[in-house]
């Protein structure tokens, strides 16, 4: 289930009007009365929730699932287990997304206020002109919230931090002594989308970000909330300017990144981790802790702990600089032969 304080449940719906909704077939019609309240990936799915399965390679992850309900293929039609009512569809993803629309909303701030009467501010915090503070968030001690920045509803900020002029904050719990800069985005919807009947759909992002103690994070950065997990910062990191962390990404605690770095939906960093500017990282990959990558480098592949790549794509640092050291020779070798 969504955390109730960034999305409104708007449950529940019987599986006949998801059915209808989506395009999908009940394979036993009877079950049409049934009702789920939420949506819900495998491993978090409940008997009041539905969920959905692409990947045949995840077959076992269903059956051990507790879901009341099953968007599948009609060719993994008999993957549910006992009790899991199931929906055929072409596209199961593309009806997950819809039904998740139709299950959860965003909160939206309902206050005409500034700061919305709702709002816990702690005595100490200091709400500079113009700063919007929604309902339900929580402000600590000591925490200074600057100029035209936006704290949506329901986001907690710790004590002793500090929120930069127009810096967005939402879906998002953020621990004490924590400082994000002018501009930065924390908590707006990552990039997903599937294919489904008409064109791409939008998955609904339904996760949110967790920013722990002592954590800084610079200028223009953005920090998407997780698709169906959260997005996590772990303690004492510090990102500079400008730099992307896409939805369910986990960052360890104490990492370094640069500016312009660039890390794609749900890579796990482990702690101490570094990484120079402009550096970027495939989807789905483990930087190993104390890992470091260097400037401008394209990560591919899982680095160990403690190894240092570079190049693109990136690989070892010995590797990538003999390489390199290599291909300058031989082409002024053969522009040397072209001279003769």
């Amino acid at each position: 289930m969504p955390d109730p304080r960034f999305f409104e449940d708007l449950g529940p719906k019987t599986l006949s009007e998801l059915a209808q909704l989506v395009g999908a077939e009940l394979r036993a019609p009877d079950e049409g009365a049934r009702q789920v309240q939420s949506v819900a990936i495998l491993d978090r799915a409940e008997a009041d929730s539905i969920t959905f399965l692409s990947d045949r390679r995840r077959k076992a992850d269903l059956l051990a699932s507790r879901a009341g309900a099953c968007f599948l293929h009609p060719s993994l039609a008999e993957a549910a287990p006992d009790g899991c009512a199931v929906l055929l569809t072409p596209s199961p993803q593309a009806a997950y997304a819809l039904a998740a629309q139709v299950l959860h909303r965003p909160r939206i701030n309902r206050s005409e206020a500034f700061v919305s009467p709702s709002a816990r501010i702690e005595a100490g915090a200091q709400i500079a002109p113009g700063a919007v503070i929604g309902d339900g968030a929580q402000i600590g001690a000591g925490t200074v919230i600057g100029s035209g920045a936006v704290i949506g509803p329901g986001v907690a900020i710790g004590r002793d931090g500090e929120i930069g002029p127009r810096a967005v904050i939402g879906f998002a719990l953020i621990g004490d002594r924590v400082r994000i800069y002018a501009g930065a985005v924390i908590g707006e919807a990552g990039f997903g989308a599937t294919p489904g009947p008409t064109g791409l759909i939008d998955i609904p992002q339904l996760g949110r970000v967790i920013i722990q103690d002592g954590v800084t994070i610079g200028a223009g950065t953005c920090i998407d909330r997780g698709a169906f997990e959260d997005t996590v910062i772990g303690e004492n990191t510090k990102i500079d300017n400008l730099v992307q962390i896409a939805h369910n990404v986990r960052v360890g605690r104490n990492c370094v990144m640069a500016a312009h770095t660039g890390i794609s939906g749900s890579v796990t960093i482990g702690d101490g981790a570094q990484f120079g500017g402009k550096a970027g990282v495939a989807d789905h990959l483990d930087i190993g802790q104390g890992a470091r990558v260097a400037a401008g480098a394209g990560v591919m592949k899982d680095i160990p702990p403690g190894e240092t790549w570079g190049g693109v794509p990136a690989r070892p640092v010995r590797t990538w600089m003999r390489e390199t050291a290599w291909l300058s020779k031989m082409a002024q070798r053969r522009g040397e032969g072209a001279g003769a």
